[in-house]
């Protein structure tokens, strides 16, 4: 199980690598050149910042100077980036902790509750992840396949790839976290069952010498009858 919990963690921390990149990234969609007539030319958009690049390899970016103004798509792409990498940064902080390879985190019991927390934690990370990616890229498709749509169209940019395969990831490994942890508590309820049922038979084969020993040594009562019988066919005899 160790080598599974070492495989989660390269899994599930990967996959935080990836969702951070995703989240800086400026490339979340970029412009179709399909309906661009100057192809030397082309623009990026990230959650962040708006960059405009050229053949020359020349890029300039402006970050959003509003908040309030943004769409309400992209305020939400960016709340679910951010708790997808706070929670894929506590879910690799408690799985060092709770993997059986370290020497930290106590017994095996709490060892194993701290792994699949953070196991929850990588799977709620790939969902944050996974769901704003998605949402970004429905808002980019719906616009692009809308014939009624005039203004300028994009395609999917490179930064949403790169964020469903670290949620993909990071689910994975959150999975595997989660999974590993079932050997351990069976071993341990097969563990008190043994020392439970070892006890009793300890106690059982404890008690069974001093009931025996108790009734070898009890005497049967004497029998004054037959003394008194020979007493009196003594007495007889002399007479």
């Amino acid at each position: 199980m160790s080598g599974v919990q070492i495989l989660a963690f390269v899994s599930g921390l990967a996959g935080l690598g990836a969702t951070i990149g995703a989240t800086v990234s400026n490339e979340w969609r970029a412009t179709s050149r399909a309906s661009s007539v100057i192809t030397a030319t082309w623009v990026l958009q990230g959650l962040w910042n708006n960059c405009a690049g050229n053949a020359i390899g020349a890029l300039h970016c402006r970050p959003h100077h509003t908040i309030l103004q943004l769409d309400g798509y992209i305020q939400a792409c960016r709340g679910l980036m951010i708790a997808a990498v706070c929670l894929g940064f506590f879910g690799s902080i408690f799985a060092l902790v709770g993997m059986k390879c370290t020497k930290i985190g106590g017994s095996d019991k709490s060892k194993a509750k701290i792994a699949c927390f953070a196991g929850v934690n990588f799977i709620l990370s790939g969902l944050c992840s996974l769901s704003a990616c998605s949402l970004y890229a429905h808002r980019i498709t719906t616009e692009f396949f809308d014939p009624m749509y005039m203004a300028q169209k994009y395609e999917l940019g490179a930064a949403l790839f790169i964020g469903w395969s670290g949620s993909i990831l990071c689910i994975i490994g959150g999975s595997m976290l989660c999974f590993s942890i079932s050997g351990s508590f069976t071993k341990s309820h097969s563990q008190a069952n043994y020392i439970y049922n070892g006890a009793a038979s300890h106690s059982h084969i404890s008690s069974s010498p001093r009931g025996k020993a108790k009734s070898v040594n009890q005497r049967p009562p004497p029998d004054y009858s037959n003394s008194s019988r020979t007493q009196h066919f003594d007495k007889n005899a002399y007479v």
